[in-house]
């Protein structure tokens, strides 16, 4: 680990204007990316700002729904009587999502944020865009059985990691932030991350300091909610696909994926369809396979088959 500054401050604004004002620094929370990351030199921030004594930890009832605290810590979350009774898709989606460890240090906005899992953006002796632009993508042609099958691109096939992020994706979730030069904005939580297209290296929309302060969510939707989760072991690992679903009483779907998507993925056009196979056509349109991850895509539409069955017979 190459040495940095550790800087701790107790206001948003001011870490927001302190990483605004260096281009190398980094807000740290849980650091449960972070700090790995920084170990094995993928991320060397010359500056890490601590932002956990400045709030934003509170999980409140809004006219809509919640307004859940960037620094609300994922065992909390998901242990939180409102969101087990009115949002269990993102109670089950965070407890599929880490060991108990981890979730106890993890965040909100840590989750929506962290970094992909790629084995290539891990190992730098090998080439990954996303770590090293122009490098090239050795995924591509290399182990790609936990890779992405849709929002890819010649550059990358990376997939998002986050079973939070997911749910929230279904949900509707929309971000508050505040930015460097003090204005706050809401960002729907669809437009926060964004495709690899011809520049991997950038992963989200945020501003340079904009510091998340909390997520929203609109109040609950009406029908059953369900998260189905395939991944290589039982615990701690990411998913291979996940599906978050709300299935309506007249057997209309709503759902969104993770494991699939360069980010949490959601085809607003299949939403209210009743059977498996239409969804799973407009779900997979576009979904490319990489040799082996090719498996993915007959699996997503087993996967969508399974939540309805389990939906149909409670």
């Amino acid at each position: 680990m190459k040495p940095f500054r550790f800087v701790r401050i107790a206001d948003a604004a001011e870490a927001a204007r302190a990483a605004g004002h260096d281009h190398h620094a980094k807000f740290i929370a849980g650091g449960t990316n972070l700090l790995d990351l920084m170990k094995l030199q993928i991320e060397a921030p010359a500056a890490v700002i601590d932002i956990n004594h400045i709030g934003f930890d509170t999980i409140e009832e809004t006219p809509e729904g919640l307004r859940i605290g960037a620094l609300v810590r994922n065992a909390d979350l998901a242990a939180d009587s409102r969101v087990r009774a009115r949002y269990p898709v993102l109670s089950r989606a965070l407890l599929a999502g880490a060991s108990a460890q981890l979730r106890n240090k993890a965040t909100t906005a840590g989750n929506l944020l962290q970094r992909t899992r790629c084995y290539y953006f891990y190992d730098t002796t090998k080439p990954c865009n996303k770590r090293s632009p122009g490098s090239g993508c050795a995924a591509l042609a290399g182990f790609n059985r936990i890779h992405a099958i849709l929002g890819t691109s010649e550059h990358c096939i990376a997939s998002h990691p986050s079973d939070m992020a997911v749910a929230m994706r279904l949900l509707g979730a929309v971000v508050e932030t505040l930015k460097a030069d003090g204005t706050t904005r809401q960002i729907p939580l669809a437009e926060l991350h964004v495709l690899p297209g011809d520049s991997p290296q950038t992963e989200t929309t945020l501003e340079r300091g904009e510091l998340i302060t909390a997520v929203l969510l609109p109040a609950p939707p009406p029908g059953k909610q369900l998260y189905r989760k395939v991944r290589d072991r039982a615990s701690y690992a990411f998913a291979i696909v996940s599906v978050a679903a709300i299935i309506g009483e007249d057997g209309g779907a709503a759902m969104a994926f993770g494991g699939i998507g360069a980010k949490p993925w959601r085809v607003e056009a299949a939403d209210g369809l009743r059977n498996g196979d239409e969804i799973a056509d407009a779900v997979l349109a576009g979904a490319i396979g990489h040799g082996g991850n090719d498996f993915k895509i007959p699996l997503t539409r087993r996967m969508i088959r399974a939540v309805l069955r389990d939906a149909k017979e409670g």
